[in-house]
């Protein structure tokens, strides 16, 4: 079906999930140093700054795709890292995802900013209760290509234990369902880490990666860029 995502879980098989509602959960730095360097990065690009930290963004459930490109308006548009929770109505699972984002029109509306852009995540998905113990452990990375047959170059590095208590962001989430759960068929990205080096670009390509060091297993996810014409 048109709005259904796929994923592979690990000891589960395939599991079909009708994508009802998004959320995107920004400025979730548990580090107050972390989320102000974050805040001046997007301030140093027009960005304004938040009116309260966490901040919950409402988007379209289909932007959220497994396709590998997603079409953007101008080369003004990046990726970010983060980790992925969506409840199938059974269970709650940890994925992996991009907040993809148009930093131009950023500078105008942050809300829009996050609508307006595709949401790429993994094929691959954790059962929560799984992970749940070990949280913090987890590990983040991203890689852009900026150039056609350039090297990757690593973007973002972080762990789970730089973001606020998933427990804290579920409970605030305008999804929440209680009991740590949201609502079937909803999907919420969970937030980013600054940039190593270079300040927030855009790129030809995106690559991610989730790792669970404790499990010893990962989840990876990469998805190219296509710019069109920006006219008027």
């Amino acid at each position: 079906m048109a709005d259904e995502l796929q994923f592979e879980v690990e000891g589960e098989g395939r599991l079909r999930l009708e994508r009802r509602q998004g959320v995107i959960a920004g400025w979730t730095g548990r580090d107050p140093a972390a989320i102000e360097h974050h805040i001046e990065e997007l301030a140093a690009i027009g960005v304004p700054r938040p009116s309260s930290v966490p901040l919950y963004y409402r988007v379209s459930a289909q932007a959220f795709t497994q396709a590998p490109a997603i079409q953007v308006v101008g080369d003004g548009s990046s990726g970010e890292v983060e980790p992925l929770l969506f409840d199938s109505g059974e269970a709650l699972y940890l994925g992996l995802g991009s907040d993809h984002t148009d930093r131009s029109l950023e500078t105008y509306s942050v809300a829009l900013s996050k609508q307006i852009c595709a949401k790429p995540v993994a094929r691959q998905a954790w059962r929560f209760e799984e992970v749940a113990g070990h949280l913090e452990q987890l590990e983040l990375r991203s890689w852009i290509e900026e150039a056609e047959g350039a090297a990757r170059v690593l973007y973002q590095e972080g762990t789970i234990a730089g973001i606020r208590p998933f427990a804290e962001l579920l409970a605030g989430t305008p999804v929440a369902a209680g009991g740590g759960r949201m609502a079937a068929g909803a999907m919420m990205l969970c937030g980013t880490f600054p940039v190593i080096s270079g300040g927030v670009r855009p790129a030809l390509a995106f690559h991610m990666e989730l790792r669970d060091p404790r499990l010893d297993r990962s989840i990876a996810c990469s998805y190219r860029v296509e710019v069109l014409p920006n006219v008027s």
